[in-house]
């Protein structure tokens, strides 16, 4: 059997994408992992599968994996990388598209300049959904972690995070840190761990340890959730640019009930098969 795949990768997080509607791919833990190692397999951050959609209102339906096997509920450069993926097969309308994903509907709209805008949804806070099980102390969450304690704040994208401010993301050990609150049994599912240094209202500079995958160049989601959680303390505007290794998002939040606009770019790498 010969399976087609196409390399994207937004901002420098990549992705293997698998379009199961038009050809069959049986996709487990184990064959995830394989295709994600950067040595033995394909490799990628995270493998994005599209299916067909369970709805008539939805282009497409999709799910996530992560290179260690793992599954995800969202995945914000991905959902970008599905969103061109369409579009260069011209398969999108005018305006905005519905895709059906692991938590719910992602709106998505592919903009004449190149960029991608999707609608990620809602932020939410509440610590039973995120999940999380500490109490707040003036809207942060305390943590002692080897020793050293740390204010966090949290919110679920469709998926969880935490996120530390820090003075100097160049002198934050993110994998050490990263991975003691990702694994933290404070998060009963775990969590992406997000680092932000704040520039000014306006920009901030984010690292991302994200749960099945480690740091990666960029996380659309975990840009979201950064923005969400320093726009709800009022310490940005609500449009900031989230400056990451692998370049920079659009954030706009403007509270309350209102979803999390993330506009950026995305580009297809290259296609090839394997068997």
């Amino acid at each position: 059997m010969t399976v087609q795949f196409h390399k994207m990768q937004g901002l420098g997080n990549d992705f293997i994408v698998l379009d199961l509607r038009h050809q069959n791919f049986p996709i487990d833990a184990s064959v995830a992992r394989q295709l994600a190692n950067r040595r033995t397999g394909i490799g990628c951050d995270q493998i994005l599968i599209l299916r067909n959609p369970t709805s008539d209102q939805h282009l497409a339906a999709f799910e996530i994996w992560n290179s260690d096997g793992s599954r995800a509920e969202q995945c914000g450069n991905g959902v970008r990388c599905l969103g061109l993926y369409l579009h260069d097969r011209s398969e999108t309308p005018a305006g905005q598209f519905l895709l059906g994903g692991p938590v719910g509907i992602v709106k998505i709209e592919c903009l004449d300049d190149g960029l991608i805008r999707v609608d990620m949804g809602q932020p939410v806070f509440e610590t039973s959904r995120v999940p999380l099980l500490l109490e707040p102390v003036d809207g942060w969450y305390p943590l002692s972690i080897d020793q050293q304690h740390i204010n966090l704040g949290a919110v679920s994208m469709g998926n969880p995070h935490a996120l530390v401010v820090v003075e100097d993301l160049s002198t934050t050990d993110v994998r050490k840190l990263g991975t003691s609150i990702s694994q933290h049994s404070a998060f009963p599912e775990g969590c992406n761990a997000g680092f932000a240094e704040i520039v000014d209202r306006k920009n901030i500079k984010l690292r991302v340890y994200e749960r099945g995958a480690a740091e990666t160049l960029a996380c659309g989601s975990g840009a979201c959730a950064a923005m969400a959680i320093l726009r709800r303390a009022d310490l940005t505007d609500e449009t900031v640019n989230v400056i990451q290794a692998g370049g920079s998002l659009i954030i706009n939040w403007t509270g309350e009930e209102n979803p999390v606009i993330m506009t950026g770019i995305a580009s297809h790498v290259f296609k090839g098969t394997f068997a």
